[in-house]
Parts: C-alpha cells; structure tokens; sequence
C-alpha cells in the first residue's frame, strides 16, 4: 500500500533506538523523512547512517528534551533545513521506577518531565508548521495508564497525560485538519525492556512469565508492528482517524490473560 509520504518530514523524538528507531525504519520505507530528535549525538547519528545505507532518506537535531530551549531549537532546525514539518512523533521517555512509597517530590517531577513535559513543547513548537501542512501527531504511550504496574508513579502518571493530551489535542486542533491520536504499548522488547528484565534474579525465568500472559500467539509485539501503526496514522489513509488511543499489544491490555 503507497501511504503516500513521500519526501514528507516526519519528526521522531528518541528515534534512535528501541520503538522509535522501528518508527523511523518503516517511515524511511514509505520514503519518508525521518528526522530523529535525541541527545546521544552518536546513537543518533548512527542510526540516521544505517537508514542512509538502506537506501532512505533522514536527518536529526540535537536535543536534551527537558530542555524547553533545546526543544524549540530542534524543531527550529528541522524547518531551517526542509521548510515543512508534516508530523510528530513523541515517542522518548523512559519507565524510570519512581515510586510512591520510595520515591520523592524531585525524582516525580523529573520524571513527568522526561516523560510528559516535552511531548507539549515539542507539539507546541511544531504547531504552526503542522498547521500549514494540516500534519499528524502520534503520541506513543503505555499500558501502565491504564493497568497500573507498582513502583512507577511517576511514569504512569506521565502516560495518563499523554492519553489525556492526545485526546485534548485532538479537540483544539478540530480547526486546523490536524489529527492526533496514541499507540498504546504493553509488552515490547526493546534496549530498555531488557535492561529492566536483567534487574531480576531470574531474566529468562521473568521474561516467560510475562510472554505467556500476552494473549495473541504468547509472543512480544515487536517493534515494527508498532511502527506500522504510527506510520498508517501519520498518512491519509488514516484521513478521519483522530483522538484514538489504538493499542498495538496482542490484546494484552484488555483481554483475558487467562485465556
């Protein structure tokens, strides 16, 4: 299917690994325009080079995303290089294990803004290029907002904020033709997801347990699968799609983990 996103600038923040390096391969795909946003200026480059050497097209900018001003000059570059921005991915953000029992008022403020804060700053820079380009936003979001996981206020507060935003987003900008709706995760494996699965005394023991509970084929969603969605919601086929969250999770979040 020609999603028809050719030569489109498509901004994905944390596009260097995990989740929103698959984005950023599947968008390259469809000869798209990635430019990956984040603040290791290795990873980011590298990724940008393999995306290159597959034959694609994709760019980058610079930004620690808790950085109001690092953020709007991110997207202050991308409309310098290209002139357009035609979608926006927020995508970066970290399960940072910040508690209500062992956590405290700094690490949960810190962690809604690694988490929360920049997905507003980003769309609030990019809004008056996604108005003239009537383009898309795609908030990458988690299960933990609606299932809850312990230990991670921070974190799932920050996800309840999103699908809030993503739903607020998508009544404000009615007027303009801008469409914006969330890609709901439960369990996918990704760099992160494994540094968390090898803090427990038994990784590959934790890691079945959790897999067998994932009703569709006993298997993560891998990252691609989630790509594939984001990059349908970013396109015109996707053309009266607005203020969905769409959970790409094998039914993990809403089926019977019995079954």
């Amino acid at each position: 299917m020609d999603l028809k996103l050719k030569d489109k600038v498509i901004i994905v923040t944390g596009g260097s690994k995990g989740i929103g390096n698959g984005i950023c391969n599947v968008l390259a795909t469809e000869n798209a325009i990635p430019v990956i946003v984040g603040r290791n200026k290795k990873n980011v480059l590298d990724a940008v080079e393999v995306i290159k050497k597959n034959g694609g097209n994709a760019s980058y900018a610079f930004a620690e995303l808790t950085d109001k001003d690092q953020c709007k000059a991110a997207i202050e570059k991308v409309v310098d290089e290209y002139g357009r921005i035609d979608g926006l991915v927020n995508n970066a953000g970290v399960n940072d294990g910040v508690g209500l029992e062992n956590g405290n008022y700094e690490d949960f403020l810190q962690s809604i803004s690694r988490n929360l804060t920049h997905y507003y700053l980003m769309a609030h820079y990019a809004l008056p290029e996604l108005k003239k380009s009537k383009g898309s936003i795609v908030n990458i979001g988690s299960k933990t907002a609606i299932t809850g996981q312990g230990g991670t206020s921070g974190y799932a507060a920050a996800n309840g904020g999103r699908n809030a935003l993503t739903r607020e987003w998508a009544v404000e900008l009615l007027p303009y033709g801008i469409r914006t709706n969330a890609v709901i995760v439960a369990e996918c494996y990704t760099p992160l997801y494994d540094r968390w699965i090898k803090t427990f005394d038994n990784p590959e023991e934790k890691l079945k347990s959790i897999t067998e509970k994932i009703p569709l084929e006993k298997r993560m969603t891998t990252t691609e699968e989630i790509a594939n969605m984001v990059v349908f919601l970013l396109s015109e086929k996707s053309s009266h799609t607005t203020g969905q969250l769409i959970h790409v999770d094998g039914g993990y979040t809403h089926l019977d983990r019995s079954i």
